[in-house]
């Protein structure tokens, strides 16, 4: 384990100063290439803002206006048929929009059942497991300009509930206090 953390430490660094040696070795203008990276990230910001705050605003209103908290009483009884914990309705579907917003929710199940709970548990690793699925899409597609996603959404949806089963085999496998 120390040996990760030592190699941690070196891989940073290591790419920082390769990156600047290759640049300087074929004569690259480095700072000036630098500046024009920054300029270009700095359009794809300003292109995407207006992606980023509808998505932060849809997913604050509906988290607000308790509509996450009446679909999770509306599922909870096909999702402990399947096993699946009502609590991580609002968490499976908020994951998808926003990750911040599903931060928000875990921290709420931390605060109500604990972070060493199987719940907590499934909760974290849910979130490791799953993607911001329309915020990714978004984001990026809107970045390189495509128009035809073709199977991208059934793709990342199927992508996001496997996680999620994962998620629930592996917070029942791993032992809790």
């Amino acid at each position: 384990m120390r040996f990760l953390i030592y190699l941690a430490d070196f891989l940073v660094p290591f790419l920082l100063f390769y990156i600047l040696a290759t640049a300087l070795m074929e004569k690259r203008p480095v700072y000036e290439d630098f500046l024009e990276g920054a300029g270009e990230g700095l359009k794809i910001i300003l292109r995407l803002l207006p992606t980023l705050i509808g998505l932060l605003t849809a997913t604050g209103i509906l988290r607000a206006s308790g509509f996450l908290d009446m679909l999770a009483r509306v599922l909870d009884g096909a999702a402990s048929k399947i096993g699946f914990p009502p609590p991580l309705i609002p968490v499976a579907l908020v994951r998808l929009f926003s990750s911040s917003a599903a931060v928000g929710l875990v921290l709420d199940i931390f605060k109500e059942y604990g972070t060493d709970s199987t719940l907590g548990l499934t909760a974290s690793l849910m979130m490791s497991c799953t993607e911001t699925v329309f915020y990714t899409m978004s984001v990026y597609f809107a970045a390189a300009k495509v128009s035809k996603t073709r199977y991208t959404l059934a793709g990342a949806l199927l992508a996001s509930v496997a996680g999620i089963i994962a998620s629930l085999a592996l917070a029942q496998w791993m032992p809790t206090p």
